[in-house]
């Protein structure tokens, strides 16, 4: 279903729809568990299969001019371009049984809600790709005389669109403005300041200091050298030590890259902040566009031309180049049936780790270390909204000196969400050990032992929320996404990753060192014409 237009409550009007709900609301006591739910993920054992070594050779043989490998935002995006450009003879072959990637979505009784990325930015005049993408998919509707961006209001993030649990009461906004000093306030203020300064930076070359798609921004080393240290060091040798500036900067870290501020790059800390440049007639740059299962309503629609050309349950698990073809041999993860495509070229679109398990040319030469976290993400329907002392509920929640990130409301955009049922997505980034160690952690817990986390920190906040909770699915994402540590941004590691391998293209976020829908699309596209290009 597609999203259902916003409607923004006035303060009056939430204050008294919250005096008639505080009023029904059931005695703030945790009552035992009367739930439903269960543990997902992504089809680990069957990607595990590329840790062995599959001798088999297929018998069942076709052809065709592409196959792309993987069906994530880059996937469909390379798809798209190739029927854009009137190739038909492709095909997509996905491991799980949907197409997605970290935009999947869940399908509840209530409301559609993600499982992973769940907005987009206003895009920048450097994202063309994106904006083009939004004016076809009514996203943007047209322009006012100025030649700005009008968006569809259905889209646009209803208000309020966030808030901070912290002192035991809900304030507007994520930066902790409650019992906060006047040297936390000058720190923040100074922050602020830089980064509105590097917002409207350009460098030596003209471009823009930082800018989405990445590969778009100023190559110039007054900011590029900020890849070279963390964020943490870029505020060390600021002086900004305030303890809750320092603890938003964590939360922006974790909340976008699933690592801590001492090991993201401080060039991609200051982008999360600087690199919105979106320019609209009807709001402000700083807003997003979201729909109640997240991005997965961008899945949706670009899922929809691509049903016949779809292949999902498919493991690629060996591309080898011969002198005439590329030959793809992958197995069916539901009847473990092997077959091969014979293609003129090949995009791949999994991430890189994945590559050098099933490309021959990258068999034999060490993987670059990468930093992918393992997230949970859990849906949780209720029987009402979650009520609090304080600001009133938001698009994104958040809880102050949580290891979460707190919870969205799939709901939020549903102009009926005043009253009655919702699903809350509720984000966890398991930063806080090695990525292995963390994966390995997430992987044996059961759903038990991640309902008690969950639980024990939605009740923070919520008290009685255990009684509300009617369904509870856990979702967990075991490599969640690249993290952009120091050096790899604008290192040789990730240029090399540009390159094309005879003719293997390809295209993922892991080659832009930031995890955007924005990256992973516009690579799909470049990758696409790429393919048909060299044909």
């Amino acid at each position: 279903m597609g999203a259902l237009p916003a409607v923004k409550l006035s303060r009056r009007e939430f204050l008294a729809i919250s005096a008639a709900a505080l009023a029904a609301c059931k005695p703030n006591t945790i009552a035992a568990r009367k739930f439903t739910g269960k543990l997902l993920g992504p089809s680990a054992s069957v990607g595990h299969l590329l840790r062995e070594a599959i001798t088999t050779t297929p018998k069942s043989i076709e052809q065709k001019r592409i196959v792309i490998v993987g069906g994530g935002i880059s996937g469909l995006s390379a798809a798209r371009r190739l029927q854009q450009r009137g190739c038909d003879d492709f095909i997509l072959l996905e491991l799980e049984n949907s197409v997605g990637g970290n935009s999947r979505y869940d399908e509840t009784s209530v409301s559609p809600a993600p499982w992973g990325a769940h907005y987009v930015p206003l895009p920048s005049p450097e994202c063309q790709p994106v904006l083009d993408l939004f004016k076809e998919l009514g996203i943007i509707t047209g322009s006012d005389s100025e030649g700005s961006a009008i968006y569809n209001e259905f889209y646009l993030c209803a208000e309020p669109m966030e808030r901070l649990f912290i002192n035991g009461t809900w304030q507007e906004g994520l930066l902790p403005t409650t019992g906060i000093s006047r040297e936390d306030k000058r720190q923040y203020d100074a922050f602020t300041g830089l980064m509105d300064g590097y917002r409207n930076a350009r460098g030596s070359d003209g471009k823009r200091a930082f800018v989405i798609p990445v590969d778009e921004s100023s190559r110039d080393p007054k900011f590029t050298t900020l890849d070279q240290q963390t964020m943490t060091e870029f505020m060390d040798a600021h002086g900004w030590n305030s303890q809750p500036l320092r603890w938003y900067i964590d939360y922006c870290c974790r909340d976008d890259f699933g690592a801590h501020a001492n090991e993201i790059s401080a060039w991609a800390g200051v982008h999360y902040f600087a690199s919105r440049g979106g320019i609209a007639s009807n709001a402000s740059s700083q807003t997003v566009v979201t729909w109640p299962e997240g991005n997965g309503w961008l899945v949706r629609q670009l899922q929809k031309p691509l049903a016949a050309r779809t292949r999902p349950n498919s493991l690629a698990y060996r591309i080898t180049q011969t002198a005439g073809a590329v030959l793809v041999d992958a197995i069916d993860s539901q009847t473990r049936a092997p077959f091969r495509i014979e293609a003129g070229q090949v995009i791949f679109c999994a991430p890189r780790f994945v590559a050098h398990r099933v490309i021959e040319e990258l068999q034999s030469q060490p993987c670059p270390a990468r930093h992918y976290a393992p997230w949970i993400v859990a849906n949780l329907t209720l029987s009402e909204k979650p009520t609090g002392h304080g600001a009133e509920l938001a698009w994104d929640n958040v809880f102050y000196d949580s290891n979460s990130l707190g919870y969205v409301v799939a709901t939020h955009q549903n102009p009926s969400r005043r009253i009655g049922k919702t699903v809350i997505t509720y984000y966890y980034a398991l930063c806080d050990k090695s990525p292995v160690e963390a994966r390995q952690e997430a992987q044996a817990s059961s759903y038990d032992q991640w309902c008690d986390v969950i639980l024990k920190d939605l009740e923070r906040a919520h008290p009685n929320i255990t009684a509300q909770i009617e369904n509870l699915d856990v979702w967990v994402w075991g490599h969640g996404m690249i993290a952009p540590t120091p050096g790899f941004v604008w290192g040789e590691a990730r240029r090399s990753m540009q390159s094309n391998i005879g003719r293997i293209h390809f295209a993922h976020s892991d080659m832009s060192g930031i995890s955007l829908f924005e990256e992973a699309y516009i690579r799909g596209q470049r990758a696409a014409d790429d393919a048909l290009n060299a044909t």
